[in-house]
């Protein structure tokens, strides 16, 4: 009867430890991949705001340049190209 202890003792130790190191690769496993998704997404929002300044730069530079060309056309000054 002493001899089957170890036996049944390794054996289970295998499969204990073996399931809970199946559920912690699974478990990184999926994280990563939620991860990977939640890095795509703040990748997706970063080029979007991103887009949405240069959108007002550009066009708070066209409008400067009309204000500046009004303001030059009501002052009288030469606006012809040589």
């Amino acid at each position: 009867m002493v001899d089957w202890i170890p036996i049944v003792f390794v054996t289970f130790k295998v499969l204990v430890l073996g399931t809970g190191m199946f559920f912690a690769i699974k478990w990184h496993y999926d994280q990563g991949k939620k991860e990977k998704k939640k890095e795509e997404e703040e990748k997706r929002a970063a080029l979007r705001a991103g887009g949405k300044v240069a959108a007002v730069f550009v066009l708070s530079l066209l409008g400067l340049g009309l204000v500046t060309f009004f303001l030059a056309w009501k002052l009288g000054l030469d606006l012809t190209f040589p």
